[in-house]
Protein backbone atom coordinates (compact mmCIF):
# COMPACT_ATOMS: atom_id res chain seq x y z
CA UNK A 1 0.00 0.00 0.00
CA UNK A 2 1.23 3.62 -0.99
CA UNK A 3 1.74 5.41 2.16
CA UNK A 4 0.19 9.39 1.39
CA UNK A 5 3.15 12.24 2.54
CA UNK A 6 -0.15 14.08 4.16
CA UNK A 7 -2.26 12.75 6.99
CA UNK A 8 -6.20 13.31 6.78
CA UNK A 9 -7.71 14.10 10.28
CA UNK A 10 -10.92 13.44 10.79
CA UNK A 11 -13.15 14.83 13.97
CA UNK A 12 -16.13 13.22 15.13
CA UNK A 13 -17.42 15.68 17.65
CA UNK A 14 -20.73 14.36 19.04
CA UNK A 15 -21.99 11.47 18.61
CA UNK A 16 -23.53 9.86 22.18
CA UNK A 17 -21.44 11.88 24.08
CA UNK A 18 -22.96 14.22 26.46
CA UNK A 19 -22.11 17.25 28.21
CA UNK A 20 -22.50 15.80 31.77
CA UNK A 21 -19.44 13.24 30.55
CA UNK A 22 -17.59 16.04 28.84
CA UNK A 23 -18.84 19.99 28.87
CA UNK A 24 -17.08 20.48 25.27
CA UNK A 25 -19.20 18.21 23.01
CA UNK A 26 -21.34 20.74 21.03
CA UNK A 27 -25.03 19.63 20.57
CA UNK A 28 -26.95 22.80 19.20
CA UNK A 29 -26.45 23.70 15.79
CA UNK A 30 -24.04 27.09 16.41
CA UNK A 31 -21.87 24.84 18.99
CA UNK A 32 -21.31 22.32 15.88
CA UNK A 33 -20.45 25.44 13.48
CA UNK A 34 -18.28 26.80 15.94
CA UNK A 35 -16.47 23.04 16.74
CA UNK A 36 -16.26 22.47 13.37
CA UNK A 37 -14.47 25.74 12.48
CA UNK A 38 -11.87 25.43 15.38
CA UNK A 39 -11.44 22.00 14.35
CA UNK A 40 -10.75 22.70 10.67
CA UNK A 41 -7.96 25.52 11.97
CA UNK A 42 -6.40 22.97 14.16
CA UNK A 43 -6.05 20.90 11.43
CA UNK A 44 -8.63 18.73 10.46
CA UNK A 45 -9.94 17.70 6.92
CA UNK A 46 -12.92 16.05 7.78
CA UNK A 47 -15.47 16.56 9.71
CA UNK A 48 -18.53 14.16 11.48
CA UNK A 49 -21.10 14.72 13.11
CA UNK A 50 -24.37 14.19 15.19
CA UNK A 51 -27.65 16.24 15.36
CA UNK A 52 -30.31 16.26 17.89
CA UNK A 53 -32.79 15.00 16.04
CA UNK A 54 -33.18 10.59 15.60
CA UNK A 55 -35.61 9.16 13.30
CA UNK A 56 -36.95 12.00 12.01
CA UNK A 57 -37.97 12.42 7.96
CA UNK A 58 -35.10 13.44 6.13
CA UNK A 59 -35.89 16.59 4.93
CA UNK A 60 -36.63 17.42 8.52
CA UNK A 61 -33.14 15.98 9.36
CA UNK A 62 -31.00 17.61 6.56
CA UNK A 63 -32.35 20.90 7.90
CA UNK A 64 -30.75 20.59 11.30
CA UNK A 65 -27.37 19.82 9.63
CA UNK A 66 -27.46 22.36 7.47
CA UNK A 67 -28.12 24.81 10.74
CA UNK A 68 -24.95 23.82 11.79
CA UNK A 69 -23.34 23.39 8.56
CA UNK A 70 -24.03 26.96 6.53
CA UNK A 71 -21.92 28.99 9.37
CA UNK A 72 -18.80 26.62 8.23
CA UNK A 73 -18.73 26.19 4.78
CA UNK A 74 -19.76 30.29 4.38
CA UNK A 75 -16.54 30.46 6.00
CA UNK A 76 -15.12 27.53 4.39
CA UNK A 77 -16.67 27.17 1.20
CA UNK A 78 -13.81 23.90 0.83
CA UNK A 79 -14.77 22.56 4.13
CA UNK A 80 -15.65 18.62 4.43
CA UNK A 81 -18.69 17.35 6.53
CA UNK A 82 -20.99 13.99 6.90
CA UNK A 83 -23.43 13.12 8.60
CA UNK A 84 -24.26 9.91 10.56
CA UNK A 85 -27.11 7.58 10.02
CA UNK A 86 -30.43 9.27 10.94
CA UNK A 87 -31.60 5.97 12.63
CA UNK A 88 -34.87 4.03 12.77
CA UNK A 89 -36.94 1.88 10.23
CA UNK A 90 -35.79 0.77 6.48
CA UNK A 91 -32.56 1.62 5.28
CA UNK A 92 -34.19 4.16 2.84
CA UNK A 93 -35.53 6.33 5.81
CA UNK A 94 -32.27 6.17 7.86
CA UNK A 95 -30.40 7.64 4.53
CA UNK A 96 -33.01 9.59 3.62
CA UNK A 97 -31.46 12.94 4.27
CA UNK A 98 -28.49 12.81 2.03
CA UNK A 99 -30.47 13.27 -1.12
CA UNK A 100 -31.16 17.23 0.44
CA UNK A 101 -27.77 17.48 1.89
CA UNK A 102 -26.65 16.73 -1.37
CA UNK A 103 -29.20 19.00 -3.09
CA UNK A 104 -28.37 21.77 -0.97
CA UNK A 105 -24.65 21.99 -2.65
CA UNK A 106 -23.30 20.70 1.61
CA UNK A 107 -22.31 17.41 1.12
CA UNK A 108 -19.46 15.44 -1.20
CA UNK A 109 -18.58 12.98 1.02
CA UNK A 110 -21.12 10.02 2.51
CA UNK A 111 -21.54 7.06 4.83
CA UNK A 112 -21.52 3.20 4.58
CA UNK A 113 -21.01 0.82 7.54
CA UNK A 114 -20.93 -2.72 5.74
CA UNK A 115 -21.57 -5.04 8.63
CA UNK A 116 -23.80 -5.71 11.74
CA UNK A 117 -22.44 -5.38 15.40
CA UNK A 118 -23.44 -5.69 19.34
CA UNK A 119 -23.14 -2.00 21.16
CA UNK A 120 -23.30 -2.49 24.35
CA UNK A 121 -22.68 -1.61 28.24
CA UNK A 122 -22.41 -3.10 31.57
CA UNK A 123 -24.80 -3.88 33.92
CA UNK A 124 -24.09 -3.41 37.82
CA UNK A 125 -21.70 -6.96 37.64
CA UNK A 126 -19.53 -5.96 34.93
CA UNK A 127 -21.05 -8.08 32.68
CA UNK A 128 -22.37 -7.15 29.00
CA UNK A 129 -26.11 -5.46 29.11
CA UNK A 130 -28.47 -4.44 26.24
CA UNK A 131 -30.37 -5.30 23.41
CA UNK A 132 -29.08 -2.90 21.05
CA UNK A 133 -27.72 -4.58 17.52
CA UNK A 134 -26.47 -1.98 14.89
CA UNK A 135 -28.10 -4.31 11.98
CA UNK A 136 -26.73 -3.70 8.11
CA UNK A 137 -27.46 -6.45 6.17
CA UNK A 138 -26.07 -7.67 2.49
CA UNK A 139 -28.96 -5.64 0.79
CA UNK A 140 -29.36 -2.84 2.95
CA UNK A 141 -25.24 -2.28 2.46
CA UNK A 142 -25.80 -2.54 -1.32
CA UNK A 143 -28.63 0.38 -1.13
CA UNK A 144 -26.06 2.44 0.60
CA UNK A 145 -23.22 1.68 -1.77
CA UNK A 146 -26.05 2.34 -4.72
CA UNK A 147 -26.90 5.61 -3.28
CA UNK A 148 -23.41 7.12 -2.76
CA UNK A 149 -22.85 6.14 -5.77
CA UNK A 150 -26.18 7.68 -7.38
CA UNK A 151 -25.41 11.00 -5.10
CA UNK A 152 -21.80 10.94 -5.70
CA UNK A 153 -20.15 10.80 -2.64
CA UNK A 154 -17.30 8.90 -1.44
CA UNK A 155 -18.86 6.39 1.36
CA UNK A 156 -16.57 6.62 4.58
CA UNK A 157 -16.80 3.03 5.53
CA UNK A 158 -17.05 2.42 9.38
CA UNK A 159 -15.27 -0.95 10.03
CA UNK A 160 -16.32 -1.90 13.84
CA UNK A 161 -15.18 -5.82 12.97
CA UNK A 162 -12.83 -7.48 10.73
CA UNK A 163 -15.98 -9.08 9.48
CA UNK A 164 -16.68 -5.72 7.72
CA UNK A 165 -13.78 -5.46 6.27
CA UNK A 166 -13.81 -9.10 4.71
CA UNK A 167 -17.65 -8.15 3.49
CA UNK A 168 -16.01 -4.89 2.05
CA UNK A 169 -13.20 -6.59 0.21
CA UNK A 170 -16.23 -8.48 -1.59
CA UNK A 171 -17.62 -5.47 -2.72
CA UNK A 172 -14.50 -3.91 -3.99
CA UNK A 173 -14.05 -7.99 -5.45
CA UNK A 174 -17.79 -7.04 -7.57
CA UNK A 175 -16.45 -3.58 -8.39
CA UNK A 176 -19.37 -2.35 -6.67
CA UNK A 177 -17.34 0.57 -4.18
CA UNK A 178 -18.16 4.32 -5.22
CA UNK A 179 -15.07 6.38 -6.32
CA UNK A 180 -14.16 8.37 -3.49
CA UNK A 181 -14.05 6.03 -1.05
CA UNK A 182 -12.10 5.59 2.61
CA UNK A 183 -11.55 2.78 5.25
CA UNK A 184 -12.35 4.01 9.01
CA UNK A 185 -10.99 0.98 11.53
CA UNK A 186 -12.49 1.56 14.37
CA UNK A 187 -10.55 -0.43 17.60
CA UNK A 188 -12.90 -1.02 20.46
CA UNK A 189 -11.51 0.59 23.50
CA UNK A 190 -12.19 -0.58 27.31
CA UNK A 191 -15.31 1.91 27.78
CA UNK A 192 -17.35 0.72 24.33
CA UNK A 193 -19.26 2.87 22.50
CA UNK A 194 -21.50 4.29 25.08
CA UNK A 195 -18.37 5.23 27.71
CA UNK A 196 -19.75 2.41 30.03
CA UNK A 197 -20.38 -0.28 26.95
CA UNK A 198 -18.75 -3.38 26.48
CA UNK A 199 -15.70 -3.55 24.16
CA UNK A 200 -16.13 -4.70 20.53
CA UNK A 201 -13.83 -5.10 17.65
CA UNK A 202 -10.14 -5.95 18.05
CA UNK A 203 -8.19 -4.19 20.81
CA UNK A 204 -5.27 -1.64 19.46
CA UNK A 205 -2.53 -3.85 19.68
CA UNK A 206 0.21 -3.96 16.93
CA UNK A 207 -0.87 -7.89 16.19
CA UNK A 208 -4.73 -6.27 15.65
CA UNK A 209 -2.64 -3.30 13.14
CA UNK A 210 -0.74 -5.71 11.56
CA UNK A 211 -4.25 -8.16 11.05
CA UNK A 212 -6.21 -4.94 9.38
CA UNK A 213 -3.25 -4.30 7.23
CA UNK A 214 -3.59 -7.82 6.09
CA UNK A 215 -6.85 -7.86 5.51
CA UNK A 216 -7.21 -4.44 3.74
CA UNK A 217 -5.11 -6.54 0.94
CA UNK A 218 -4.82 -4.95 -2.65
CA UNK A 219 -7.96 -2.89 -2.07
CA UNK A 220 -6.65 1.12 -3.12
CA UNK A 221 -8.50 2.97 -0.52
CA UNK A 222 -6.58 5.58 1.84
CA UNK A 223 -7.42 4.25 5.71
CA UNK A 224 -7.86 5.60 9.07
CA UNK A 225 -7.30 4.05 12.87
CA UNK A 226 -9.59 5.41 15.95
CA UNK A 227 -9.86 3.96 19.30
CA UNK A 228 -14.02 3.65 20.17
CA UNK A 229 -14.05 3.77 23.99
CA UNK A 230 -10.21 4.78 24.19
CA UNK A 231 -7.98 7.93 23.73
CA UNK A 232 -5.61 7.42 20.43
CA UNK A 233 -3.89 10.23 20.55
CA UNK A 234 -3.06 9.25 24.52
CA UNK A 235 -2.36 5.72 22.81
CA UNK A 236 0.96 7.32 20.97
CA UNK A 237 2.70 4.11 20.57
CA UNK A 238 -0.31 2.86 18.95
CA UNK A 239 -1.24 6.19 16.70
CA UNK A 240 2.20 6.28 15.48
CA UNK A 241 2.90 2.61 14.49
CA UNK A 242 -0.41 3.06 12.38
CA UNK A 243 0.55 6.37 10.97
CA UNK A 244 4.23 4.73 9.95
CA UNK A 245 2.58 2.16 7.84
CA UNK A 246 0.09 4.46 6.15
CA UNK A 247 -3.03 4.94 8.23
CA UNK A 248 -4.95 8.31 8.79
CA UNK A 249 -6.31 9.63 11.96
CA UNK A 250 -10.09 9.82 13.34
CA UNK A 251 -10.55 11.11 16.89
CA UNK A 252 -13.51 13.69 18.48
CA UNK A 253 -15.56 13.39 21.60
CA UNK A 254 -17.54 10.55 19.99
CA UNK A 255 -14.66 8.66 20.11
CA UNK A 256 -13.02 9.20 23.40
CA UNK A 257 -13.81 7.05 26.64
CA UNK A 258 -10.94 8.67 28.90
CA UNK A 259 -11.11 10.17 32.58
CA UNK A 260 -9.81 14.05 30.58
CA UNK A 261 -12.10 16.23 29.47
CA UNK A 262 -10.47 17.69 26.27
CA UNK A 263 -12.02 19.70 23.35
CA UNK A 264 -11.97 18.69 19.82
CA UNK A 265 -9.66 21.12 18.48
CA UNK A 266 -7.91 19.96 21.36
CA UNK A 267 -7.60 16.41 20.04
CA UNK A 268 -7.24 17.51 16.78
CA UNK A 269 -3.92 19.46 17.12
CA UNK A 270 -2.60 16.67 19.59
CA UNK A 271 -3.31 14.13 16.32
CA UNK A 272 -1.38 16.74 14.10
CA UNK A 273 1.32 16.92 16.46
CA UNK A 274 1.88 13.12 16.26
CA UNK A 275 1.60 13.07 12.55
CA UNK A 276 4.50 15.96 12.12
CA UNK A 277 6.55 13.71 14.14
CA UNK A 278 6.22 10.94 11.12
CA UNK A 279 6.74 13.80 8.02
CA UNK A 280 3.26 13.34 7.31
CA UNK A 281 1.31 16.79 8.37
CA UNK A 282 -2.15 17.17 8.41
CA UNK A 283 -3.80 17.53 4.72
CA UNK A 284 -6.31 20.72 4.63
CA UNK A 285 -9.66 20.15 2.87
CA UNK A 286 -8.54 20.18 -0.18
CA UNK A 287 -6.01 18.27 -0.04
CA UNK A 288 -7.83 15.70 1.48
CA UNK A 289 -10.45 15.86 -1.37
CA UNK A 290 -7.35 14.97 -3.74
CA UNK A 291 -6.68 12.33 -1.59
CA UNK A 292 -10.28 10.62 -1.56
CA UNK A 293 -11.00 11.97 -5.18
CA UNK A 294 -7.18 11.51 -7.14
Amino acid sequence: MAVSDRTIIEAAINGVTRKDHNPHVPIEPGEIASDALACFDAGAGIVHNHIDRFGVDGATAAERYLEGWRPVLDARPDALLYPTVNGGGAVMDAYSHLDPLVAAGALRIGLCDPGSVNLGWKDEHGAPAGAYVYVNSHVDVGYQLDLNGRLGLGPQFAIFEPGFLRALHAWHEADRIPSGAMIKLYFGGERGYFGNGTPFGLPPTPAALAAYVELLDDMPYPWSVAIIGGDLTAHESFALAALEVGAHLHVGLEDLGADRTPTNAQLVAEAATLCQRVGRPPATCAETAAILFP
